[in-house]
């Protein structure tokens, strides 16, 4: 069986078997094991996710809707109708995507061949490198500075004839800080393709989106996973030159979205208002938590546009705070990587979440004492 193994793994592409998964959150049920509770005492500030869930017109609709024993359409024609109504930008721009890391990936096959670059500036979401490692490419990366802002001069050195894309999230991921449009402009003047992550767009208002009409180099990604709430469904846009659309209209599976997700998405897009102060909840929720956690002693807090905050922890205590909190139920994301060693990126959530991380981060710094 061993040797059979090997056999097999020695069919696959070396980049490929090589690959590293991408490290996401856990559902309620493990993490409720792992802090042996029950899962409803989770507090679950690991995954950017909205607390207050989907539209209730979501549910409705798609209790009502009777034809998921039929293939959504192809070509998307009702769901790019109502995205374009909603981005102001013509249907022939925008593709719908299976959450915007089909996009991300679909973007990157199309420019990114064995061998060539993608540049990424560090740190930032994890699956931009991985996307272009599955194509065999290589991931050029550019440390941002120290306040996590993009070293354009670096980046634009960084840049030769095998340099295809730039990948970068405003907000970014982890840091929660945004992007000026005049390094996007002067990004794009260098030629290569420049695709811009507006995840949290919501959350801040801040977008280079009108530029696409301009520059066919530049892609802008949305998803409705964070704001809308409607991440376990899975949908995302991207916002492109016509020309590369069409393209990618060829590329992509020709059912990507499912029948639920683009009836939950339309749904979304009909009752915009309530989801709107739910996300004005959310951004005013993350300037009291940013407020409460700079008065825990010890912690390093910065400033987001996003729904999340980075934190940083005393020297080498990282883990241990991080453990803590699991052990009182409360998950946030830490990573390991030597940039982001005693950092993590806490999620916002519900008001009484705040209250408990908060209490939790005083007592466990005041036991580290």
């Amino acid at each position: 069986m061993v040797l059979r193994g090997w056999i097999m793994l020695d069919l696959l592409q070396p980049h490929i078997r090589n690959l590293k998964m991408y490290e996401g959150v856990d559902p309620t049920e493990v993490l409720a094991q792992k802090a042996g509770i029950s899962g409803d005492k989770v507090i679950r500030l690991n995954g950017n996710e909205n607390p207050y869930g989907p539209s209730p017109a979501v549910s409705q609709a798609l209790g009502n809707f009777n034809d998921y024993n039929l293939y959504p359409d192809p070509e998307q024609r009702t769901l790019r109708e109502a995205l374009s109504s909603y981005l102001d930008m013509g249907p022939e721009y925008i593709i719908a995507g299976n959450g915007s890391d089909e996009l991300i990936d679909l973007t990157l096959r199309m420019v990114l061949g064995p061998g060539e670059k993608m540049i990424e500036p560090d740190p930032t979401f994890g699956m931009y490198a991985i996307c272009a490692r599955i194509c065999g490419g290589n991931v050029v990366v550019v440390p941002r500075n120290e306040i996590f802002d993009i070293d354009l001069e670096s980046t634009r050195l960084a840049i030769d004839s095998q340099t295809k894309a730039i990948l970068i999230a405003s907000p970014n991921n982890p840091t929660g800080n945004t992007t000026p449009d005049w390094q996007i402009e002067q990004l794009l003047e260098t030629g290569i393709l420049v695709v811009v992550d507006e995840t949290y767009y919501e959350f801040c208002g801040k977008t280079v989106m009108p530029m696409v009409r301009e520059h066919p180099n530049l892609v802008v990604l949305r998803t409705f996973s964070k704001w809308a709430g409607l991440a376990g469904l899975r949908i995302g846009l991207g916002v492109m030159d016509p020309d590369i659309a069409r393209v990618m209209m060829a590329v992509k599976p020709p059912y990507n979205v499912n029948l639920a997700a683009e009836v939950a998405l339309l749904a979304s897009l009909e009752n915009l208002e309530p989801l709107l102060e739910r996300v004005r909840s959310i951004t005013s929720e993350r300037d009291r938590m940013y407020s409460l956690l700079q008065q825990v002693p010890g912690l390093t807090v910065w400033p987001s546009d996003a729904n999340f905050i980075l934190c940083g922890f005393p020297q080498e205590r990282g883990q241990d705070m991080v453990n803590g909190l699991a052990m009182r139920g409360i998950f946030v994301r830490y990573f390991s990587n030597e940039r982001m060693k005693d950092h993590a990126r806490i999620s916002v959530g519900l008001p009484h979440e705040t209250d408990a991380l908060v209490e939790a981060l005083r007592d466990i710094t005041k036991d580290m004492a």
